[in-house]
């Protein structure tokens, strides 16, 4: 079985700083491995660890993107691929499906292809289903969880509102994952790193998986960002100190007034 895992490096959100203009401000920000990702690639070893089923790992980014799939090599991944070059910069999540599908048709053969729901830099969730269109496969996505059935079965746990749904899919398919509050992420030892520098890491250009660069970078992209900006900040709330018939009586007022009743 071979498995192929999407990953993103990008920049850790909890020390993210905003420009005046609504912008992130990125100088300084240490990079990870989008959680999300993480978590996919912790399901793919797990299938491995039962199956023996052989893991690619593969991204898109500049030079330093590596160090992620590094990380991916010494938890377990065999392979990883980075698409490195500047025909693929300021793509957005369509012409980075399209370049992605490039690779993974170059890596095939696969039977699984595993994303994360969205990266933390971004939150669109839309490059892993854009993936399984651009190759014609079908897909699942919001997953909290999957499990091989057999050679060419797989189950999987997709959340839904109020609950969560079995759904039974043949492979080839692509999943996209969302990390559960309580999974902890798994991290390599120092020996396991060393020997992850001995396992095979190819770059690749747009030549290497035969794209058109006209459907990458910039003039590839077809969206197109307006305008950036914070949300507003939330109006302090009123603190009633009335009776209870008091505060019924204020709070469907003020419900009145805003008119979300009559």
């Amino acid at each position: 079985m071979d498995i192929i895992v999407c990953l993103k490096q990008v920049p850790n959100t909890a020390k993210v700083k905003m420009n005046q203009d609504g912008t992130l401000l990125r100088a300084g920000v240490p990079s990870i491995l989008n959680p999300c990702d993480h978590f996919a690639l912790a399901k793919a070893l797990e299938i491995k660890k039962k199956t023996g089923a052989k893991v690619k790992v593969l991204s898109m980014g500049p030079s330093q993107a590596a160090e992620v799939l590094r990380l991916a090599l010494a938890l377990g991944a065999d392979e990883a691929y980075l698409l490195c070059d500047k025909a693929f910069a300021g793509s957005d999540t369509w012409a980075t499906a399209y370049a992605l599908s490039r690779a993974v048709k170059k890596i095939a053969p696969f039977n699984l292809i595993l994303c994360g729901q969205m990266a933390i830099d971004g939150d669109t969730a839309q490059t892993g289903p854009e993936i399984a269109g651009q190759l014609n496969i079908p897909q699942i996505t919001f997953c909290t969880d999957i499990e091989l059935k057999q050679k060419d079965t797989l189950l999987a746990t997709k959340l839904i509102e109020g609950g969560h749904q079995i759904l039974e899919v043949s492979l080839p398919v692509l999943i996209t994952l969302t990390t559960p509050h309580n999974f902890a992420l798994p991290y390599p030892n120092f020996k396991a790193i060393f020997e992850a520098q001995q396992k095979p890491l190819f770059t690749w250009t747009p030549n290497d998986i035969e794209a058109d660069v006209s459907k990458l970078g910039i003039s590839g992209s077809p969206t197109r960002v307006v305008k950036i900006y914070p949300p507003a900040p939330k109006q302090k709330g009123q603190v009633l100190t009335l009776s209870a018939e008091e505060t019924a009586a204020k709070i469907v007022k003020i419900l009145q007034e805003h008119k979300v009743v009559k």
